[in-house]
């Protein structure tokens, strides 16, 4: 029997999302329904870091301000955005900083992702660069602080419940957006609508939801989620459960190469005397690209190269297919390998063990059937 959806993610027609947690609510996307160029809204993963504010009863007068180390303090409207700048749309990746933390062992700390915690939409905004540009950046300007409507999950409006914040480079990247539309529709309220940020390649955490405030910094920002080991990876290897003690940290920026297979799906029957297994899937590199996507039915000992298709701009991911030989009847895990333009591929074991699990990118492997069990 099928599980009822939970009552947020029923009321958002939202397509057998896994609730990892209800406080905030989070859920990710299982693998198989992963299987679109452009992911749908109701397959879009959540990643909500307090409770949810009150839904806007005019969107198009949602006010952002922008200030700090600017030259003119800008309160924009979502109707002054469109207007003032040119609205963009590129298909992009958003995934969370701790997708695949449950492949880590000992287990660390954080919502348990396996790899669903990813979605590729097509987001309409306009640059945050233009709006900072016309704000004009002083020479102090180095680093971004965001910050939303969302309170606290305590429910302590004074708090944030998140202010995360990125270098001035990154800000100033052409695809980092102040989006207010997904899939060509109006930004939906439980993705941060009418306006939030999506910045591609980096953590999700990045993307601020309902988004009200850019304040510009001389220093890098000190919000929730910017200190202690919040969204930090150790500089060296650590033994799994390693005390980080010492050990010198940086901000998980860029997020590492990784491969999902959307089709088949876990634990599928294929028929006796099947000897051609057709696999495809989606991988992308953050801040890099996907130079190649390999497949094996036997563990590593042989791979097989995928065909990757064309990304439609930067940060999209790469669909791929492939097809492989099936040698006889029997179980089989097929695992997917994506390298991406330096060179670096996912590992079938992962070796970036850290307490909060950021950044693990271990290979998907999907166990499948061929013939009768017997």
């Amino acid at each position: 029997m099928t599980e009822p959806l939970h009552p947020v993610l029923a009321a958002c027609d939202k397509d057998r999302l896994a609730v990892l947690g209800e406080t905030p609510l989070v859920a990710e996307t299982p693998e198989e329904l992963l299987d679109d160029e452009t992911t749908p809204v109701s397959r879009f993963f959540i990643r909500n870091n307090g409770l949810l504010p009150d839904p806007a009863l005019d969107p198009e007068a949602w006010t952002l301000t922008v200030d700090g180390e600017v030259e003119t303090v800008l309160r924009l409207s979502l109707a002054d955005l469109r207007q003032r700048f040119p609205v963009r749309t590129f298909r992009m990746v958003l995934e969370c900083g701790g997708n695949g933390r449950s492949f880590l062992s000992p287990r660390a700390e954080g919502n348990p992702w396996t790899h669903g915690g990813v979605g590729c939409a097509e987001w309409t905004g306009v640059s945050l660069r233009d709006v900072l540009q016309a704000a004009g950046l002083t020479p102090a300007a180095a680093h971004t602080a965001h910050y939303g409507a969302d309170p606290d999950k305590t429910g302590d409006s004074t708090i944030p419940s998140l202010s995360r914040g990125m270098p001035v480079e990154k800000a100033l990247e052409a695809h980092t957006l102040l989006a207010f539309a997904m899939n060509g529709e109006p930004l939906p309220f439980l993705h941060g609508g009418p306006l939030r940020l999506v910045v591609p390649g980096w953590p999700g955490s990045l993307s601020q939801k309902w988004l009200t405030r850019i304040w510009i910094r001389d220093r890098e920002h000190d919000g929730p989620g910017m200190t202690g080991l919040s969204y930090r990876v150790p500089t060296q290897p650590l033994a799994p459960g390693q005390d980080i003690g010492g050990i010198p940290l940086r901000i998980l920026e860029s997020m590492p190469v990784r491969s999902i297979i959307s089709s088949p799906g876990p634990e599928t029957s294929h028929p006796a005397g099947t000897r051609n297994l057709s696999v495809r899937g989606a991988a992308w590199a953050g801040d890099d690209e996907v130079n190649a996507v390999d497949v094996t039915l036997d563990g590593g000992v042989t791979w097989t190269p995928a065909v990757l298709t064309t990304p439609l701009n930067r940060y999209d991911w790469t669909r791929w297919r492939a097809d492989l030989a099936v040698p006889a009847d029997g179980a089989y895990t097929v695992h997917a390998r994506a390298t991406d333009s330096q060179g670096r591929a996912q590992p079938f074991v992962p070796s970036n063990w850290n307490p909060n699990g950021y950044g693990c990118n271990v290979m998907h492997g999907v166990p499948i059937r061929v013939g009768s069990a017997p």
